[in-house]
């Protein structure tokens, strides 16, 4: 039996290690939540971790084994497999036994969901018969999902010495065998964008076409941020078979991690354009599914399979979280970086922890550290930021690049390097050297700079977890790389999984910071800056398809913001702030007319 969901929340993706054991530590209460399965080093190192933990034989698998990388992750997913529902099972019973147990769950639970008015019932009834509540629990809640993340583009290809290795052995291709071969019912969320060679290869696993009740054991999300993009790679994979079973929709510029941004197109219209096509998304899928299964020759559904519609990216209050759901027919709601305060459910050292709780909204910014060349969500005063300036200011910039998997660029070296490795930038500032005599100081210290600041985010964005496990950190000192949302300058304190889950419900209130703006303000706010800056920072020799991008950009942004002076001039919800979000609204309107996009000047 498939249960509803117990919670309309899930926990995104974040970094390479943040949530690597998250579904350990949450999925028994019902919440799923999404683990990056890009390293497999740190994989294995937490697979030993909790084989450890729960005496389960563990045999280390080396880079000896031919498939060392896929069945790395293969491991680790069947072992966590092992613990959620081993830890679902005593849940249930721990519920059974105890009241306190079955009130502090109930507490957390939707206000408005059939599970927390049926186990309420039980208790206002005084009815707590073990068997009588033992059986409603196996027949209304599941534990949460353990999804998976691959981030399409780090897809480097891998080499036995000087041997090019088959594409299969490419890291996203081994990554998703690894998931494919698991005991996982569940889902890998594909980020980042298309990878048409990694989309084709999903055709190889059984359990992700419909079996003959049209059930899919694995299932695919994709992480997208505007409508078009959805129905292109919905249909892509349609092609092949393959039912995109959830539309992920994350905020181009409020976000964690890398920030994708759209061309000016905001959250609130993209959603609004998703409600009105979900059929159109649904039947164009399902027709060139059933067309591809049939010339496979496979089992076709008669009808389409569910597909969900989910939002993420800057959601801060209860308030938003049901405004969301409500208004765009959403099927769950992702809170990410507030997470990161949370013990119970991320893993993350302490040091790290009290930085982000101390952070304000100047703290949080969008850098250039990504060797992908993506804008980069950070935060100041991080460890990297140190241990990487130290190396700047001694002559010895870069990175020992000991994991490669960002190893993208094949500029100087066929293999791949990282940009933020010291073999790539030692390169580079060669060349830049070479042209000195050129350019005025100030364009040589920026062009200098631009090279020096990517940093080694495979590393770093994995020693929080080594941290906070105790596991032992080795080769060149990296410090901690993390990738928080702006939102979280709004939360200022570390909180308990049970207060942040009666947060997002509206029950209590764990934000102290009464000027946070709407999740729709913040984010037209970071797209007007998002504006400026590439306008600032362009160089003189304008294109005219750049200047046609910008006033499209520009363009985009006053239609996002005509439908937001509608949106919340009808709207039941934000009451109290009503004025106050018009009034600002109106401002960026403003302040956006008044940027003066460049003209092409013809000689």
């Amino acid at each position: 039996m498939t249960n509803k969901p117990a919670h309309t929340f899930h926990i995104p993706v974040m970094g390479l290690a943040y949530t690597i054991d998250s579904p350990i530590r949450v999925a028994q209460y019902g919440i799923s939540s999404v683990v990056s399965i890009t390293d497999d080093e740190v994989i294995e190192k937490m697979r030993a971790f909790y084989s450890e933990k729960f005496s389960i034989p563990y045999q280390e698998i080396t880079q000896k084994f031919h498939d060392y990388r896929a069945e790395r992750i293969t491991h680790y997913l069947n072992l966590m497999d092992t613990i959620v529902k081993e830890k679902f099972e005593n849940f249930k019973n721990e519920l059974t036994e105890s009241k306190t147990s079955l009130e502090n769950f109930i507490g957390i639970l939707p206000n408005k969901s059939d599970l927390k008015k049926g186990l309420q019932s039980f208790i206002d009834e005084g009815v707590m018969i073990k068997d009588h509540i033992k059986n409603y629990l196996e027949q209304h809640l599941s534990s949460g999902e353990i999804d998976v993340n691959i981030m399409t583009k780090v897809d480097k290809d891998n080499f036995n010495k000087n041997e090019q290795l088959p594409i299969e052995f490419n890291d996203a291709h081994s990554a998703l065998r690894g998931f494919a071969n698991s005991t996982l019912n569940s889902s890998v969320v594909l980020s980042a964008g298309m990878n048409p060679r990694l989309y084709s290869y999903f055709e190889n696993f059984k359990d992700f076409f419909p079996d003959l009740n049209s059930n899919l054991k694995k299932k695919i999300i994709l992480k997208v941020s505007d409508f078009r993009s959805a129905m292109i790679q919905g249909n892509f994979l349609a092609k092949k078979g393959l039912w995109v079973s959830e539309y992920r929709i994350e905020s181009g510029l409020n976000c964690g991690g890398h920030a994708f941004a759209t061309d000016g197109f905001l959250l609130g219209p993209i959603l609004q354009e998703f409600k009105e096509k979900k059929e159109q998304l649904i039947q164009s899928a399902h027709e060139l599914l059933v067309k591809a299964l049939k010339q496979k020759e496979m089992f076709s559904p008669e009808n389409p399979m569910e597909l969900k519609i989910t939002a993420q990216g800057g959601i801060g209050t209860a308030e938003e979280h049901e405004f969301l759901l409500e208004e765009y027919h959403l099927d769950a709601i992702g809170w990410g970086s507030p997470f990161l305060l949370v013990p119970e459910a991320t893993s993350m050292d302490n040091e790290t922890r009290t930085l982000l709780a101390n952070a304000k909204e100047n703290d949080f910014y969008l850098s250039n550290i990504s060797p992908l060349g993506v804008p980069f969500n950070s935060v100041k005063g991080t460890s990297n930021e140190f241990w990487k300036q130290k190396r700047i200011d001694e002559n010895n910039a870069g990175s020992s690049c000991p994991k490669r998997l960002l190893a993208l660029s094949k500029e100087h070296d066929e293999k791949g390097l990282c940009m933020a490795s010291k073999k790539y930038q030692d390169i580079k500032l060669e060349e830049l050297e070479a042209i000195k005599n050129e350019l005025s100081e100030t364009e040589f210290e920026k062009a200098k700079a631009k090279i020096t600041d990517k940093a080694c985010l495979c590393v770093g964005l994995v020693n929080a977890a080594y941290l906070e496990n105790d596991i032992k950190i080795k080769g060149q000192q990296q410090g901690i790389v993390i990738c928080p949302g702006p939102n979280l300058a709004y939360f200022d304190q570390e909180i308990s999984l049970t207060n942040m889950v009666k947060h997002i419900y509206g029950n209590i209130n764990v934000m102290t910071d009464t000027n946070r703006p709407n999740v729709f303000v913040k984010e037209l706010k970071m797209y007007i800056a998002y504006l400026k800056n590439e306008i600032s920072d362009s160089n003189f020799e304008l294109s005219a398809g750049q200047i046609k991008k910008w006033n499209s950009f520009k363009n985009n942004l006053l239609e996002g913001i005509s439908y937001y002076q509608e949106l919340f001039s009808n709207t039941k919800f934000f009451q109290k702030e009503s004025t106050k979000i018009q009034k600002q609204i109106e401002n960026y309107k403003l302040e956006l007319n008044q940027i003066e996009i460049p003209t092409l000047v013809l000689a």
